[in-house]
């Protein structure tokens, strides 16, 4: 009951993200509760998780806290301040980097890939734009493997992939999924080709503009582009994969599969660091640190024939939407085997959020438990009586 409970809680605040961009809301978060924050944490390791950590900074409170183990066979205590794989909050890097590169008039949003890399996608596909590679509304379609299938990843987890292989078996006799502008998907595939697309356009690694743009910048000595090391270099948690009560570490992998999608490694402090300085403008000048915030105004897809029915797309350039009871959050979410992770903030930076879990069963459909009670936390949503 329990799961069913929280999930729903979490879920009904989620249904409502598709209101628009159309301002921000200046709903204050409610006073944070130190209490629910500890207990939403707490209980590591169990069958789900062998640890996690929580930063809450801003004016409307700040906390920290740990549970868990950082090794399953040392008992040592996870980090605050560890390093971990970031997944898919590395397309909020690379989004800021395009943006950048916008900003200085070297890439335009309304060009199209064809027009930047001719021979990337098939002669049959239509105009996808950069800006629709940015909001996920360009139609294309995935690479067609479940890279969190623990016996695919375990099996190919040291392998180096080149964004040729990926953009071959995503591409190769496969028909876009819808006409690029009407619909939104969430993928790794419109990052792709969007670091394919920064380095056609800088002579240079995608990583190079995320380095020199963002990380140097701001001095997240954390923070890394890894390229093919297959290791998480200072203090961190490891990851693994339990099976039958077997724990296989899973901490070392080769990220290339998810290149500009979701290969960075970071930790909690510069991941605020960055929050702030990006909705700050810091980072970006007011045309493009508005373009975070602006969602398009098309249906979610999901293989529906008729869009209509579908829920309206919450995804910016490279941030997501999130209204939590009546707070309105901007942030990423992030998953690779062994780590669950998001960071979030309100619009005014009162309250900022990032998380890392350190989960024990990679893939699956809904979030994690514990992830679940971390963000009702942050928000503030009431807990049910059983809970409390």
């Amino acid at each position: 009951m329990r799961r069913t409970i929280i999930t729903l809680t979490v879920a009904a605040a989620l249904a409502v993200t598709g209101a628009g961009a159309a301002g921000a809301d200046t709903t204050p978060p409610p006073p944070l509760d130190p209490d629910a924050l500890t207990e939403a944490i707490e209980g590591l390791p169990n069958d789900e998780a062998s640890g996690a950590l929580l930063q809450v900074r801003g004016s409307a409170g700040q906390w920290e806290g740990t549970s868990g183990v950082a090794n399953i066979h040392t008992g040592s205590p996870v980090p605050i301040r560890g390093r971990f794989r970031i997944g898919s909050m590395t397309k909020t890097f690379v989004a800021t980097a395009a943006l950048q590169l916008v900003a200085k008039r070297r890439l335009s949003l309304d060009r199209t890939v064809q027009s930047y890399l001719p021979d990337l996608l098939p002669a049959d596909y239509a105009p996808v734009t950069v800006r629709q590679l940015l909001t996920y509304t360009s139609g294309l379609p995935g690479v067609p493997i479940d890279h969190k299938d623990p016996d695919w990843f375990l099996a190919n987890r040291f392998r180096t992939w080149t964004p040729a292989e990926l953009f071959d078996l995503a591409f190769t006799g496969r028909d876009m999924l819808f006409e690029p502008g009407t619909e939104q998907r969430y993928g790794n595939i419109d990052y792709l080709v969007l670091g394919a697309v920064i380095e056609r356009v800088t002579g240079r690694p995608y990583g190079d503009a995320v380095r020199d743009g963002i990380i140097r910048p701001l001095g997240l000595t954390g923070t890394v582009v890894p390229g093919t090391d297959t290791q998480i270099h200072g203090p961190h948690a490891r990851g693994y994969e339990e099976n039958d009560g077997t724990y296989t570490d899973i901490t070392e992998a080769n990220p290339t599969f998810q290149w500009a999608a979701a290969e960075m490694i970071s930790n909690a402090p510069d991941l605020d660091r960055f929050l702030v300085a990006l909705f700050s403008g810091r980072l970006l000048p007011p045309a493009q640190t508005a373009l975070l915030f602006e969602v398009p105004n098309v249906p979610a897809y999901d293989g529906d024939t008729n869009p209509a029915n579908n829920p309206r797309a919450h995804l910016g350039h490279g941030l997501a939407k999130f209204v939590m009871g009546k707070v309105e959050f901007w942030g990423k979410t992030g998953d690779r085997p062994g780590y669950n992770n998001g960071m979030a903030a309100t619009r005014d930076l009162s309250r900022r959020a990032v998380f890392s879990v350190n989960t024990l069963h990679m893939g699956g459909e809904v979030q994690p438990e514990i992830t679940e009670r971390i963000i009702a936390a942050v928000a503030g949503l009431a807990r049910p009586a059983e809970q409390r």
